[in-house]
């Protein structure tokens, strides 16, 4: 039995495995671009088959694809969303400009499995075709961007999830953290006093924040350009075709899509998801922001801060026994150090189109899919194995502050600037409480240092009346 069928494309001939659902276009692919090993991910693959069901039906309803023809390759495309033939997809994501490649090996995969459910044999592209069928009044012009559009609103809808409930992880220790009392920093230098609740408050609304503007951003995305085929003038298409494939995707996705505005400019455009790759960084930024004070808080054991305890989920060091490490944080930082560079590489993308195309497509989508993956499969792991288990070091938050001579600041209203600073110096000096040294010096009496000193007044819930 042969192990090979004989395929034809406009450049020639080639033999293709007998098996396989891809074609000879694939077969091309694979051997010009043998980048990175890196393929579509599964998510990429269903959100380009919801493309080609749509098409199919659209085609359909305005009398251009046989009803049977039409049946066979939506089947197809369900099956692919049900998750089967995902293994038939081998291009390289480093491919051919604007991912002709990748359309092809849909088509190509749709219609040999078309082929079969209608009792034919795969390479029968007379009964349906790649080209001719599966892409009708379709270019990778079109359907490509629109792929992305839908994957990624698809994909966000979980990241929006997992962003909410780091939230409220922070929200929870915030409370949790309420009345532990610590000094606060800036320039990392001892500053006025903050409680620890309050510092995780801030984190909690930096991630609400972050996670606002990510979500207005993916309004940019609903507009699709499905039907503008190769240069945005709707060249080989029925007139309602346009319309009637976006009114199929919308039900397909139960997403608010909408025709867009101007499809010329919808292919030559990427602005949108520049804005979607920067708000993605905006928001590791902000992670590794956070990250980064949890390390410093939980530094030590000795030698370090020591204001509260990160869980410890395994061993530090293969050589100092006993040492346990930040890793989780530490990994949450690497992860948005990535996400920081596919931006970069996502804003090269979307400068370089020209004229009537952006062909770019396939990088932009690499790394914009990569940073909201990686994402989704670490934050509920931050959550759980990081966050949801800090503990605070209360003693030790306690006792950085009664020494921190910055305390000195609450008495400026009673003595001023300069006495106060003098106040501050002396302490450091003596290794003694602000406190402790103005009762000693007469400055004030107990009563009126505990009133000015009241913990209530030291985080800003209470005003200190002036003496």
């Amino acid at each position: 039995m042969p192990r090979t069928r004989i395929e034809k494309d406009s450049l020639g001939k080639r033999e293709v495995p007998k098996d396989a659902y891809y074609g000879i276009q694939t077969l091309r692919a694979i051997e010009n671009f043998p980048v990175s090993g890196i393929m579509a991910r599964p998510e990429f693959i269903m959100a380009y088959a919801m493309v080609k069901k749509a098409a199919a039906l659209a085609n359909e309803d305005v009398g251009w694809l046989d009803p049977k023809v039409a049946a066979a390759i939506v089947s197809a495309c369900d099956e692919l969303l049900e998750g089967k033939l995902l293994d038939q997809f081998v291009v390289d994501d480093f491919q051919a400009g604007a991912g002709t490649s990748f359309n092809m090996n849909l088509n190509e995969v749709i219609a040999n499995r078309a082929l079969e459910l209608l009792g034919r044999r795969k390479g029968e592209y007379s009964v349906v075709n790649p080209n001719d069928h599966v892409n009708m009044a379709q270019s990778t012009n079109d359907t490509y961007p629109t792929a992305m559009r839908l994957c990624i609103l698809i994909i966000a809808q979980k990241l929006l999830d997992n962003l909410e409930n780091l939230r409220r992880a922070f929200v929870k220790k915030g409370m949790e953290f309420d009345r532990v009392i610590k000094s606060g920093r800036t320039h990392l230098m001892d500053a006025l006093p903050v409680t620890l609740g309050q510092e995780f408050m801030a984190y909690s609304v930096a991630i609400k924040k972050a996670r606002g503007q990510f979500k207005e951003k993916l309004k940019l995305l609903e507009e699709v350009p499905l039907g503008a085929t190769a240069v945005g003038t709707g060249a080989n298409t029925h007139p309602d075709f346009h319309r009637q494939a976006v009114k199929h995707l919308r039900e397909i996705t139960d997403l608010n899509l909408i025709e867009a505005e101007d499809p010329r400019e919808a292919l030559q455009s990427r602005l949108e998801f520049a804005a979607i790759s920067g708000a993605l960084k905006a928001l590791g930024l902000e992670l590794i922001r956070i990250s980064n004070d949890l390390r410093l808080m939980n530094s030590g054991p000795i030698t370090g801060w020591g204001e509260i305890r990160l869980p410890a989920t395994q061993p530090g060091s293969s050589i100092m026994p006993g040492k346990v490490n930040p890793v989780m944080a530490e990994c949450m930082d690497m992860i948005c150090f990535q996400i920081i560079g596919n931006d970069v590489s996502v804003s090269m993308g979307v400068q370089a189109g020209q004229m009537e195309l952006n062909v770019m497509n396939p990088v932009i989508m690499h790394n914009i899919l990569e940073s909201m993956v990686l994402l989704n499969n670490y934050i509920p792991v931050f959550i759980d194995k990081c966050i949801s288990g800090i503990e605070a070091d209360e003693v030790k938050c306690r006792s950085y502050l009664e020494k921190n001579p910055s305390i000195a600041t609450f008495l400026d209203p009673h003595i001023g600037y300069m006495k106060s600073a003098e106040i501050a110096k002396e302490a450091l000096r003596r290794n003694m409480s602000v406190k402790d040294l103005v009762i000693e010096k007469g400055i004030m009496t107990p009563k009126e240092a505990e009133r000015v000193f009241d913990i209530e007044v030291l985080i800003g819930k209470k005003k200190s009346d002036k003496k």
